[in-house]
């Protein structure tokens, strides 16, 4: 019987290859722009400038949770839907655990 390595980065380095390949992504170098030239990081600075000038003055409140929730669900919503629903493949795409993908899916109640 073979020998079990403790070592996780051994042991992956002897799986196939998975289709996380697939899921190659541009380098911070190579963003990606929308349509209108904006980088995803641009776009997020714009919004959050209009949402500034929409307060008239008055205090955000929870600017962090707001902003997470607002990417974050369609986020989720996209992987899944570009993975054809299979969690692991989506956990992959996302670079999180499929445990917690699930936790997040439960938590927007997208399951």
């Amino acid at each position: 019987m073979p020998k079990v390595s403790a070592n996780p980065a051994a042991r992956a380095a002897r799986r196939p290859a998975t289709s996380a390949t697939r899921f190659a992504y541009p380098t911070s170098e190579r963003v990606s722009r929308a349509r209108n030239g904006e980088t995803l990081e641009q776009s997020v600075v714009r919004s959050l400038e209009q949402y500034f000038a929409d307060l008239d003055g008055s205090r955000p409140h929870a600017l962090l949770e707001m902003v997470t929730t607002a990417v974050e669900r369609p986020l989720l919503q996209f992987a899944m839907t570009k993975c054809d629903g299979n969690q692991c493949a989506a956990s992959e795409l996302l670079g999180i655990n499929r445990n917690t993908l699930r936790k997040k899916l439960q938590q927007y109640r997208l399951l």
